[in-house]
């Protein structure tokens, strides 16, 4: 299985990337033949003919910048790249294109091991400046067995002013061999002064048939459970996993589904805000449950302060504690403002199938298995009603993205919801 197959319904997209790494790949192979001396006395890449693309264009550049919608495949188009720049089969010296997926070099990117791949992603608000140094330093090192050092950078819309104006000497000027590959969801989200030195590659919501298709092809998943989740998330792949595997993920968005019936009065749109707040707090809680006390057991440990040695931490050592303990906030913070966001994004679906339904659009309903209740909704507002309910939620999500306090931009919106 080559490394592009899972990079949905992006083909232009992989097109530009398969043909960037042909043209790397043949750089280094030109590169480490000139070191060995084994074209002694020919001439190299640069002299006669460049290494690259007919009439000697090259495809290739030391800093990409993925951008697309959520759900779109960024990161999995990012992965797929920095897999086929380490792609080591040996069909490459037969014409084969690199990416092969099955090589060593490919294998250990895909699954996040390969020592000259660096993945970040965070899980928390945002990427600050200490943390960009450490990547800037990292992409000043050559590759340690790989054929080039890559630095994917999945978050790059959460890097902060600082963070991003440490980032831009290296992306301005990086090591011979270093790609840095970074992911955000629009140009807007990244400083003027990065991306105008990126190549920038829109991708795009990739049909709903082809995330279905991708769900059973590489996670087993029953094709009626996968076209159902594809048809739900319209496109997004992530949440159609998540949707298709996780029994809790579906009671959630049930739930949601069932607010719009919920809010005939002023006492429904708070109890129903509080729900939903109650619900975000529930997943933070329980990611926290997961990784919070290993982390924190693990920090004791390499302190000196594991279980069975009094519990106290060496002295000079409640920096580090603190440090991780601000940092788990931090990500349950986050956490539960993506499951917040989440469930208004599902909010929003089902008032785009009370649209669809209202002005005759012939479309499939994202919401089918809940068709009785937008039918309901549809029958008894107008689309005016419906759009000012849309631009409601959209408004909730930006003043949460401005940090109000979630419950008060919640109840708002439920009360807008309600008045329609």
């Amino acid at each position: 299985m080559a490394v592009w197959d899972d990079v949905v319904g992006q083909d232009r997209v992989t097109a530009q990337l398969a043909a960037a790494a042909r043209d790397a790949d043949a750089l280094v192979t030109a590169e480490h033949a000139a070191e060995e001396g084994q074209l002694a006395g020919q001439p190299g890449p640069g002299e006669d003919e460049p290494a690259g693309g007919p009439g000697g264009a090259s495809q290739m550049t030391h800093a990409w910048l993925f951008t697309g919608p959520p759900g779109s495949g960024r990161a999995t188009a990012a992965r797929a790249f920095a897999a086929a720049l380490q792609c080591v089969s040996p069909d490459r010296a037969l014409g084969g294109a690199p990416g092969c997926g099955f090589c060593d070099g490919c294998h250990t990117t895909l699954v996040g091991t390969h020592a000259d791949v660096e993945i970040v992603r965070t899980d928390l608000l945002s990427i600050g400046v200490k943390e960009t140094r450490d990547l800037v330093r990292r992409s000043s090192l050559s590759p340690a067995g790989g054929r080039w050092q890559v630095i994917v950078l999945e978050d790059a819309d959460r890097l902060t002013e600082g963070a991003g104006n440490v980032l831009l000497k290296a992306v301005e000027e990086p090591a011979p061999r270093t790609v840095w590959l970074l992911c955000a969801p629009s140009l807007e989200d990244v400083l003027p002064t990065i991306r105008s030195r990126c190549r920038h590659l829109s991708l795009r919501t990739p049909p709903v048939d082809a995330v279905a298709d991708v769900l059973v092809r590489r996670d087993g998943i029953d094709p009626e459970a996968a076209a159902r989740a594809a048809r739900a998330t319209q496109g997004h792949i992530g949440r159609a996993r998540r949707l298709a595997t996780d029994e809790r993920a579906r009671a959630r968005r049930a739930a949601v589904l069932k607010l719009p019936l919920r809010i005939d009065d002023i006492g429904g749109c708070l109890k129903a805000a509080q729900e939903l707040i109650d619900a975000a707090g529930e997943d933070a809680k329980q990611v926290a449950e997961e990784v919070d006390a290993k982390e924190t057991e693990e920090l004791r440990a390499a302190l000196g302060a594991a279980a069975g040695t009094g519990g106290r931490l060496p002295r000079g050592t409640a920096g580090a504690m603190k440090e991780l303990q601000d940092k788990q906030k931090r990500r349950s913070t986050r956490t539960q403002r993506d499951s917040l966001d989440l469930a208004l994004v599902d909010l929003t679906g089902f008032y785009r199938d009370v649209l669809a339904l209202q002005v005759g659009a012939p479309v499939p309903l994202a919401n089918d298995e809940v068709r009785d209740s937008v039918q309901r909704v549809a029958a008894g507002s107008t689309p005016e009603c419906t759009l000012r309910r849309i631009e409601a939620v959209i408004a909730c999500r930006e003043a949460l993205d401005r940090n109000v306090a979630p419950l008060l931009a919640v109840e708002a919106m439920t009360t807008a919801l309600r008045a329609g």
